[in-house]
């Protein structure tokens, strides 16, 4: 169709349009960029800590990190401008699926990149007559109901790798709710429980000096987190994974040039080479991904997540 067919107004309204978002990214970033993530001191805060410097230098603008209660809230209302961006993982993620709350994922945010991914060690007290996961779902289905894991809030990693693994092994293991990893993991420690799914970071120490037995990964590929440890899948139980990640958003309707220009400075962060031994070190997968790899991401795991806790019957406290 010739542009002559084009209403004047439709036509100078479309040309328009395409050229502020043409200029907003070739003049994108002109200030600083606030990176909003949830709470202080944990893995979110970490990664957006760790790589904001990292940005900043490579978008030569100034790169702030503000940790909000309310982070998803906040930045789904943030002006569509690339200036305000959502770091953050279970807490905005799986919160949906838990708990009424004033933002639509899919709504309200543009996917940017899956930036880091939080894989779990199932671990078990080394009184425990098992070495594998095989051994693990044979003892719980001859002995229903007397074995247990620490957890700690509903709908933590932990919680629901338990309870996947529960599902689709057929087996009765009781669930001891604790406050925090830490009391969770002095648990396992101490004997009080039998078992658990912890981060790499909080179980690789214990391993090695004996106070703990590994058994598997809960990712789906083995990781450079715990080298030479076999998948949960490959180990007994095929198609298991659960791994919480953290990704960043940006409101919607930012301009498409805008997220794109994001997307591809921070991919470039999270694959270099420094940047993810930084992450490795931490106990952390550092994954860089396009907005429609990791809005993919997103749709399998809400499926997932959400008919887990509905068939289990997890509810927010």
């Amino acid at each position: 169709m010739q542009l002559s067919h084009f209403p004047k107004q439709k036509l100078t309204a479309s040309i328009f349009l395409i050229l502020a978002s043409t200029a907003s990214g070739q003049n994108y970033p002109a200030k600083p960029i606030r990176i909003v993530g949830a709470e202080a001191g944990g893995s979110g805060d970490f990664a957006a800590r760790l790589i904001a410097p990292e940005l900043a230098a490579s978008l030569g603008q100034q790169v702030i990190v503000d940790n909000r209660s309310l982070a998803g809230e906040l930045v789904s209302k943030a002006p569509p401008d690339g200036y305000t961006l959502l770091l953050a993982g279970g807490t905005v993620i799986l919160g949906p699926l838990l708990r009424k709350v004033p933002y639509d994922l899919e709504r309200d945010f543009l996917p940017i990149t899956l930036a880091v991914s939080l894989p779990n060690i199932l671990v078990v007290h080394p009184s425990l007559p098992v070495k594998s996961v095989k051994e693990l779902i044979a003892l719980a289905k001859n002995s229903p109901g007397d074995l247990n894991y620490s957890t700690t809030a509903p709908g933590a990693s932990s919680h629901l790798g338990a309870e996947l693994f529960k599902a689709m092994a057929g087996v009765d293991i009781v669930q001891i709710r604790y406050r925090g990893n830490g009391q969770a993991l002095a648990a396992l420690l101490g004997g009080q429980v039998h078992l658990t799914f912890a981060v790499a970071a909080a179980v690789t120490s214990h391993v090695k000096s004996g106070r703990l037995r590994a058994l598997a990964i809960t990712s789906a590929q083995p990781t450079n987190l715990f080298p030479g440890l076999s998948t949960v899948a490959a180990s007994g139980l095929p198609g298991y994974e659960v791994t919480s990640i953290i990704g960043i958003w940006a409101p919607a309707k930012t301009p498409e040039a805008i997220v794109s220009r994001l997307n591809q400075e921070l991919v470039r962060v999270l694959k270099r080479p420094d940047v993810r031994e930084k992450f490795l070190n931490a106990g952390v997968e550092t994954i860089g991904n396009t907005p429609e790899e990791f809005a993919a991401k997103l749709k399998t795991d809400m499926a997932k997540y959400g008919k887990l806790i509905r068939d289990a019957g997890i509810r927010a406290e």
